[in-house]
């Protein structure tokens, strides 16, 4: 696990400047605390910051293939990486490490580009091949591991973290607004654009390839349309989801170091842990978060799972004094806006996850895959909803949901019953984006300042979420919305969390329920498999039921929250009120005041919950308080 820097210059007789190398490699040492490393020829620069896991003495990078025409820097783990070595070595190449990170080379010398495609990894790469001055980025299928990129006529960079390229004369702290937007609708700025003009984000499972100052970007992966060896009856679907789940756990307990398990109590993260107590008896170590608000807390679940399986436990509860804490590390970790407040107890569990362990495995994929939030059912509800007479939902059922009593519980039955009818007559794939979100397209814009309104205007910023809609391979409206969900909300949401709390402590986080061959096994199977009725996760449940503790498997969903709604009430408060304070706003230019006024108003006079779009708006100002205005 690494971070990687580098760029390479249009003009082949401009060297590359080591320095500049260096500098950029600097800003992620969190990501690779043990090693760094770097390999400068004519044009290119190539760097890395590693975290050694595998290979903890000759595995260090640039790597090279045996006569130095091809180097690589890689950020990420091969699982697959030791049947590809002996079928390499089989074919005469020679190996000068035990890393996985050396397979790339020799792989590439093999099959050129289609080499990626042959990856069982989270990975994000860069690989120079000298005699064709050509440099070629890779993501994983499922973009577990993060790439931005910038293209000028001077050339092309590219890192792990936007705040790599921010080093680079050529990328300056110019926002991009129709990207600010986008984040404040999806409460983070969607693949492929950046909050920064003229950076763009790798997608997941594409290939990029600089060559002859002209860069290409093209898919070697995706869900595939049609599979030949889908389960043909539940009892075989069940049975394969247990033996492929265990074999990727398997696979992902690969490590010269100490790893672990983050267990949240869920069916997701026990799952993970019950295949872990197959593969590694008596090996088994969980790291956990408890809430001292019980409707976030999952302790007794969590605890109860750690002691069925005989695991080593450690755990800590987040508070409101906690949370204040984190919120000045979490402005140096984001160099994009984002909006998921469970970041918050991600990195706290992955800070003293790392006082123990290097590696933790986690349970992330499993909602988007299966079916697992309360979004889907709401999609089925919303079928029966619509036909109902306009005249009785507008003048009977809507007017009685504004008028729940507001409550500040974790997914309170107010909370649900308004962004349902929020969300409700739209097409599926707005709708499913409006529940998720915190505004329609039309609120966030109106959160901006007025020229920048009339700026974006013109742009569709639910045009990501059409684009997947549209491409998806099912022919049904759940299969549709998992597919969006899995291109964006888990990528880009999920994913990204995980990846930048998780390095940000140096941490390694491996997510065995994104393993290709699962996600392609469960894609193949019927929507009507994983959501049956209302019961999310059908099949999914069935298969792990016998290997859980009772009653895990049936527990309903109750997500990774904190409670920011009190905590905006009180001990966020005069944060929240110095940095939306009108003055402030003003000064910053970005936001309109009156907007952002009504809302902080309503709030803390109980008057209305808004909870999401007040974070989402906080998050912002932290962001841009870092990141645009030089501290």
């Amino acid at each position: 696990m690494c971070g990687i820097a580098g760029y390479m210059n249009a003009d082949p007789a401009q060297r590359a400047d080591a320095g500049l190398l260096k500098r950029m490699t600097d800003t992620i040492v969190h990501r690779g605390p043990d090693d760094e490393g770097f390999f400068v020829s004519g044009p290119v620069a190539l760097g890395v910051r590693r975290l050694a896991i595998i290979d903890l003495v000759t595995g260090g990078q640039p790597i090279g293939n045996e006569d130095g025409t091809v180097h690589v820097v890689f950020n990420g783990e091969i699982y697959n990486y030791r049947e590809l070595r002996e079928e390499l070595l089989a074919k005469g190449h020679r190996f000068t490490t035990q890393s996985d990170t050396e397979v790339l080379v020799h792989l590439y010398e093999e099959e050129g580009d289609a080499f990626v495609g042959r990856l069982n990894a989270m990975a994000a790469l860069a690989l120079w091949d000298g005699p064709r001055r050509r440099l070629l980025l890779a993501r994983d299928r499922m973009g577990k591991k993060p790439l931005h990129y910038a293209l000028g006529p001077g050339g092309l960079v590219f890192g792990s973290e936007l705040k790599v390229l921010l080093e680079h004369p050529a990328v300056t702290r110019s926002v991009d607004f129709p990207a600010m937007a986008r984040y404040l609708l999806h409460e983070y700025v969607p693949t492929p654009h950046s909050i920064f003009t003229g950076v763009a984000k790798l997608r997941p499972g594409h290939i990029g390839i600089y060559e002859g100052g002209r860069f290409t970007e093209r898919p070697y992966w995706d869900l595939p349309a049609v599979a030949s060896d889908a389960p043909k009856t539940q009892d075989e679907a069940r049975e394969r989801i247990r033996a492929t789940l265990l074999d990727s756990v398997r696979r992902r307990l690969m490590s010269d170091v100490p790893l672990g398990v983050f267990l949240s109590g869920g069916l997701d993260s026990s799952s993970v842990v019950a295949c872990m107590a197959r593969a590694a008896p008596g090996k088994v170590r969980t790291f956990s978060i408890a809430f001292e608000e019980s409707s976030f807390d999952e302790s007794s679940h969590f605890r109860r799972v750690a002691s069925h399986f005989g695991a080593i436990h450690t755990e800590r509860t987040l508070t409101a004094a906690t949370l204040l804490d984190l919120l000045g590390p979490l402005a140096d970790i984001l160099d994009e806006p984002f909006a998921d407040p469970s970041i918050l107890p991600t990195y706290l569990l992955s800070r003293f996850t790392r006082e123990h362990v290097t590696v933790a495995l986690g349970g992330e994929g499993g909602d988007e895959l299966l079916a697992g939030y309360p979004t889907y059912q709401a999609h089925r509800l919303a079928a029966w909803y619509e036909r109902l007479p306009r005249a009785v939902r507008a003048g009977a059922i809507e007017p009685l949901v504004r008028r729940l009593p507001v409550s500040r519980r974790n997914i309170s039955l107010d909370f649900k019953a308004r962004r349902f009818i929020a969300g409700a007559g739209l097409p599926p794939e707005i709708r499913n984006q409006v529940w998720l979100g915190s505004r329609t397209a039309e609120e966030a814009r109106a959160l901006l300042r007025r020229d920048l309104r009339e700026m974006i205007e013109p742009i569709d910023l639910y045009d990501e979420c059409r684009r997947h809609y549209a491409a998806a391979p099912a022919s049904d409206t759940l299969g549709k919305l998992l597919y969006v969900d899995l291109k964006m909300y888990l990528h880009d949401g999920i994913l990204a969390k995980v990846d930048r709390a998780g390095m940000a402590c140096s941490l390694e986080v491996r997510a065995p329920l994104l393993d290709y061959r699962f996600v392609e096994l469960v894609a193949s199977m019927p929507s009507s498999w994983k959501l049956r009725g209302m019961t999310t996760k059908h099949i999914f449940k069935q298969a792990m039921e016998p290997w859980l503790p009772p009653g895990i498997a049936r527990r309903p969903k109750k997500g990774f929250g904190i409670p920011v709604a009190d905590w905006l009430r009180g001990a966020l408060r005069p944060l929240m009120l110095d940095l939306l304070s009108d003055a402030r706003l003003r000064a910053q230019g970005f936001l309109e005041p009156a907007a952002v006024q009504r809302l902080v108003s309503e709030h803390l006079s109980g008057r209305a919950d808004h909870r999401k779009p007040l974070w989402t708006l906080l998050m912002l100002q932290l962001w841009s308080e870092r990141w645009v205005r030089r501290t």
